[in-house]
């Protein structure tokens, strides 16, 4: 590397890993505002506040803002070689743009690849310890299934639950349904459910077995009786931890969703998104720096302060668009892998249609 590809490389970072500091410590002094009232009226210690929380907070903030962060810190420090002119020397010299570019794809593509071990690995763990504090002291992240559940706990059978009590591990009005080739073969009703051994060796009282097999079919009614059975079904299947995305590692994550499809259930469509936007997220890093450099190296009147503007409206722009896309994969059967990479593809476009016309 040449000397001034270190010189713009130490710029970048300097400014970015400042940009992190003082940002993390504005969203830190917000939350504790936000929060104190609870760590008064919870017995928790100062130690378990600062190590347990905010040490784990600093980290899961951080890593769904790198890729604005990183671009704040692109358009103030070339702003400021903008309105120093020190970028148009370096072109009347010779150098090309895309030369330029050169030390700001390296410095983001490291910072990229910090976000991605980050985001893989690091962060669901200390993610994990920050949600486990929250769960303990300020809100429940777990949600009962109480009612009208249904559920594939395999590929050919399906379960309905009307109601469910997680105090007595007891449910009523119970239905199991297999099914071979798209048929039904059989089914067992229940009035009541009831664990007797964990973790899946349940109880059912007044059931009725029925099976078919093709136009003759046989039943079995035990009004008043019981029959002990093992189910592919656990209580933890009815008590849903919202968060629980958050605290997997992506290797976790894989295993989740494998499972789930081999259960023949579509659930695993949020932790499939939340897989990819891990893996997209590093690559929004170079693309918003481009869009940075591309905004900030024309030197103009308005100078940082217009800049700056332009990047928070671009990033805000970039945002909405992934709130977007993730609605669409939530609520209209979308692709979970596109709907995390359409904002990348998009701004994309941009960066590359914003270089072509930059100043050269």
């Amino acid at each position: 590397m040449k000397k001034l590809d270190l010189y713009i490389i130490k710029k970048y970072f300097a400014t970015f890993f400042f940009t992190v500091c003082i940002i993390s410590m504005i969203a830190v002094v917000i939350d504790f505002s936000e929060k104190v009232g609870k760590f008064i009226d919870k017995p928790v210690t100062t130690k378990e506040i600062i190590f347990d929380y905010y040490l784990n907070f600093i980290p899961w903030i951080n890593g769904l803002l790198w890729p604005l962060f990183a671009m704040i810190a692109v358009i103030f420090f070339t702003s400021r070689m903008a309105k120093d002119s020190e970028i148009i020397p370096m072109l009347s010299a010779g150098i090309s743009y895309n030369r330029i570019l050169v030390p700001y794809i390296i410095a983001s593509s490291m910072i990229a690849g910090l976000l991605w071990y980050g985001n893989n690995y690091l962060i669901p763990k200390t993610t994990k310890v920050k949600n486990e504090f929250e769960h303990k002291y300020i809100k429940s992240s777990t949600k009962t299934m109480s009612s009208d559940i249904h559920c594939y706990i395999n590929p050919n059978e399906k379960i309905y639950l009307r109601y469910f009590r997680k105090r007595d591990t007891s449910g009523q009005i119970f239905r199991i349904e297999t099914f071979k080739d798209n048929k039904l073969v059989s089914f067992v009703k229940a009035n009541r459910i009831k664990l007797k051994t964990p973790p899946n060796r349940w109880t059912l009282f007044s059931f009725e077995e029925r099976k078919f097999d093709g136009m003759q079919d046989s039943l079995l009614v035990a009004k008043g009786g019981k029959k002990d059975t093992t189910i592919n079904l656990t209580v933890d299947d009815f008590i849903k931890n919202t968060r629980v995305m958050e605290n997997m590692t992506s290797s976790s994550l894989r295993e989740y969703i494998t499972r789930e499809h081999a259960r023949g259930l579509d659930t695993a469509n949020a932790h499939v998104l939340e897989l990819n936007r891990r893996n997209a997220d590093p690559f929004t890093i170079i693309i918003l720096t481009l869009i940075g450099v591309a905004i900030a190296s024309r030197k103009t009147r308005g100078g940082i302060g217009l800049h700056l503007a332009i990047g928070i409206v671009t990033g805000s722009a970039y945002v909405i668009l992934s709130r977007f896309a993730s609605t669409f994969v939530s609520n209209l059967n979308f692709s979970p892998v596109l709907g995390v990479w359409i904002p990348n593809i998009v701004f994309g476009i941009i960066a590359f249609v914003l270089v072509m016309r930059a100043q050269k």
